[in-house]
């Protein structure tokens, strides 16, 4: 009853505030003010408010939500645990193509500091020492090696 009550004085004063703003000609506004206000009269009509209070009252719909918020609990916890592990099946999917990727079969570009052009390997004269680029990038190469096998990839 006393619900009831509540929503229709709501109801109320929203259409009374919409009739002002209509009234200063920002009729777009005072429509959506009307919509607004009529929701509170149309729950009290369909039963709706009766239901939510007799459902806030009830000791057995408080448990019943208790045991949806359990399940809700549970399942958003295995949910996590499957995405920190990778056990989804898309997941595994795209590990095993990231490990397919990984290791590549013959690389396709030069190494840095190696020539675009040039003729190939057997035609070019060897040199007795390398040169200072080449045994940087050699170091450098080892050290993203030790990344890259540090971090499992």
């Amino acid at each position: 009853m006393i619900a009831e009550t509540v929503c229709s004085a709501v109801s109320a004063a929203g259409l009374g505030i919409a009739v002002v703003t209509a009234y200063r000609r920002r009729f777009l506004t005072a429509a959506r003010l009307a919509a607004y206000s009529l929701v509170p009269v149309g729950l009290v009509m369909t039963g709706a408010v009766g239901w939510v209070a007799d459902t806030a009252l009830s000791p057995t719909a408080w448990a019943g939500f208790g045991v949806l918020g359990a399940a809700w609990l549970l399942f958003a916890g295995t949910r996590a645990v499957e995405r920190r592990r990778g056990t989804t099946g898309a997941e595994r999917k795209a590990a095993r193509r990231a490990e397919r990727e990984a290791v590549a079969p013959a690389a396709t570009a030069p190494p840095l500091g190696g020539t675009t052009a040039g003729p190939p390997a057997s035609a070019r004269p060897s040199a007795s020492r390398p040169t200072p680029r080449s045994a940087g990038a050699s170091e450098d190469f080892s050290d993203i090696e030790a990344i890259l096998k540090k971090h499992g990839i």
